[in-house]
């Protein structure tokens, strides 16, 4: 017996989602239209009904919202308006929510208070770490970025910060596992299968393929992609590699990226910087200026916690960079150690939430669905196998 809940509408509009759940008719209009729904990841239509009805538990095991990048067909072209892609937005957002075991997830979703207050609080945390530590400098002299905060020091503080990030997420997906694949009493799931579909967790981890299938599939890629029709999965994925690449960097390979030798432009950990600072730029400015210009579908219903993640990533991009010149072009002590400081007060706050809690875990969360998704249709391939064998 499915769990009715009977507030799980009110639940989806305090995480933003804009539109009542009755106007739709269940026409399928949806279903059809979407470029990614097909044979048994047919969606939204069956989890916009699960929504209607609000059976709880039948939306936590599902994956359709996580299948679904919303590119927006299904919104412009449903004849009651229901806006299906910005349910599945909120659903996402929902299962987010019940993925996090702290409930904090909810906290930051649901409240201005909650998360603003959160983000002053660690960057007031950064602020009198470094006051504590170091004190403020006096000096105006020249100087080199290890004298004032030692790589060595500052890759503890990284390492401490990535293994409580990674081990709550870690714990969340496991959670989701649970829910997606332990819950699920209609399908066994062999351990070889979770070794045999990995790679597609690479492989979407890496490249955010399925962003590039939210056209209609009638030209060829490098015709919809001169022709723009790549823009949103490039920009997302320039967002996505440079956070990534410079997270890498300055996590695991602090010592040679945060060097006081002024290498030429060309060395690798200057180029790495220069790359991952475009993409965080050009991706968050692109967003931006479609969420204001709201020329997009999936443009037009932004929640606050979309606009907070964006905007403190473009913050994080530009302090770092500025960070940068000041050190590279021998600046004063006072200017290179402030513009470190405030860096690190954009850039705490954000990994903190947005990758355990927020708007970044989808990037995890995403691919593990894919990969959840693909091991649960291999499993059931096997049954059909086994059937087929013993009736023979």
């Amino acid at each position: 017996m499915s769990k009715i809940n009977s507030e799980f509408s009110t639940e989806l509009t305090k995480l933003g989602c804009p539109v009542d759940l009755n106007v739709c008719f269940n026409c399928g209009n949806c279903s059809a239209i979407c470029p990614l729904s097909e044979g048994e990841n047919s969606f939204p239509r069956k989890i916009i009904r699960a929504s209607i009805l609000g059976v709880e538990d039948d939306i936590k095991t599902s994956l359709d919202p996580w299948m679904c990048y919303y590119c927006g067909e299904c919104s412009e072209t449903c004849p009651q308006e229901a806006n299906p892609g910005e349910l599945m937005m909120s659903l996402r957002r929902w299962l987010t929510t019940k993925y996090d075991w702290t409930g904090l997830s909810w906290k930051f979703y649901t409240s201005k208070k909650w998360e603003f207050s959160a983000i002053i609080l660690l960057a007031a945390f950064v602020f009198f770490l470094f006051a504590l530590l170091n004190g403020i400098p006096l000096s105006t002299d020249k100087t080199f970025i290890n004298e004032i905060a030692p790589w060595r020091i500052v890759e503890i503080g990284d390492w401490i910060m990535a293994g409580v990030l990674a081990a709550l997420l870690i714990s969340f997906i496991f959670n989701m596992h649970r829910m997606i694949i332990i819950k699920d009493k209609t399908i066994k799931v062999p351990l070889k299968l979770y070794f045999t579909e990995f790679w597609t967790l690479i492989f979407h981890f890496a490249s955010q393929w399925r962003f590039s299938d939210c056209e209609i599939k009638i030209q060829s890629f490098w015709k919809k992609l001169c022709a723009g029709k790549y823009n949103y999965w490039i920009a997302h994925w320039l967002l996505m590699s440079g956070y990534v690449l410079l997270f890498t960097m300055i996590v695991i390979f602090l010592e040679w990226f945060q060097t006081d030798t002024i290498y030429p432009w060309w060395y690798p950990q200057r180029l790495f910087g220069y790359y991952a600072t475009f993409g965080l730029i050009f991706g968050t400015v692109y967003f931006i200026i479609h969420r204001i210009k709201k020329d997009r579908e999936n443009s037009k219903h932004s929640h606050i916690t979309d606009w907070t993640f964006i905007i403190l990533l473009l913050l994080s991009a530009v302090s770092g960079i500025l960070m940068h010149i000041s050190r590279i072009n021998q600046s004063p002590l006072l200017v290179t150690y402030y513009l470190y400081v405030v860096h690190l007060m954009i850039v705490v706050p954000m990994l903190c939430i947005e990758v355990p809690f927020s708007k970044w875990s989808h990037l995890a969360y995403r691919p593990f669905a894919i990969y959840f998704n693909n091991i649960k249709m291999a499993a059931r391939e096997l049954v059909k196998k086994q059937s087929n064998s013993t009736a023979n």
